[in-house]
């Protein structure tokens, strides 16, 4: 238990970003609405990210 939180908070924006695309992705959802929603979660993370754009996050995902 306490190495998942030390792992949350040790985990880098492109690693969330790369994980939670994964994650979506295997749900069904669509790039359009996963970009828009990974957008919607990095403001609640425990370090803020600065704001991050749909191409941003692409560029993360696919290099």
């Amino acid at each position: 238990m306490v190495l998942d939180v030390l792992a949350y908070f040790d985990e880098t924006t492109e690693d969330y970003v790369r994980r939670r695309h994964r994650e979506l992705q295997s749900q069904g959802l669509r790039n359009d609405a996963i970009f828009e929603r990974i957008g919607q979660e990095l403001p609640h993370r425990a370090v803020c990210p600065p704001t991050l754009s749909a191409r941003q996050l692409r560029r993360l995902v696919y290099g």
